[in-house]
């Protein structure tokens, strides 16, 4: 196994359908600019109010990944 350097940056995902869907979108989303992802944490789950209803999903991640070797 090789040395790994790590990054990582914080996302913030939204659904109306559920956490889940909220933390795929937010990595989906990452992948477009970011390469060598390696993992995920859940840093926080909240959700936005709409006539007395759960309107959207907002989730927090902290998104892992590899720096390029030189």
């Amino acid at each position: 196994m090789s040395n790994h350097v790590y990054k990582s940056v914080e996302l913030t995902g939204s659904s109306e359908t559920g956490v889940e869907d909220a933390v795929q979108k937010a990595i989906e989303k990452a992948s477009r600019s970011l390469h060598n992802l390696q993992w995920f944490e859940v840093i926080e789950t909240r959700g936005h109010i709409a006539n007395g209803k759960v309107a959207h999903w907002q989730v927090t991640v902290k998104v892992g990944f590899t720096l390029d070797d030189d």
